[in-house]
């Protein structure tokens, strides 16, 4: 079953919202599959919005900050390797720890 957050607070500068999903460790850190962060009215980079989960997800073990340091990012659908992209608003953010199998 898909736990989803509701948005943080909006403050009155927002441009909208981002969907972010977290995967694997990312998952167990943030403690939910997916929420949705409200974006402030500038442009976000992708960096801003790690920040923003980081802050939100102090207490999770390993800590999400941790976590997000050694991910990968699809932004849309496509690789996002860049921490100062800018993220718009309505877009999904998909959060790729490290994972292994076969």
């Amino acid at each position: 079953m898909t736990e989803t957050r509701p948005a943080a607070a909006v403050p009155a500068t927002t441009t909208g919202t981002l969907r972010v999903r977290f995967f694997a460790a990312a998952r167990a850190a943030a403690g939910t599959d997916e929420e949705v962060l409200a974006l402030p009215a500038a442009p976000a980079a992708r960096a801003e919005v790690e920040r923003m989960l980081a802050d939100r997800h102090p207490d999770g073990h390993p800590p999400l900050a941790e976590v997000l340091a050694r991910s990968s990012f699809l932004l849309d659908g496509v690789a996002c390797p860049d921490p100062q992209a800018p993220v718009p608003a309505g877009a999904v953010l998909d959060v790729l720890p490290p994972f292994s199998g076969g």
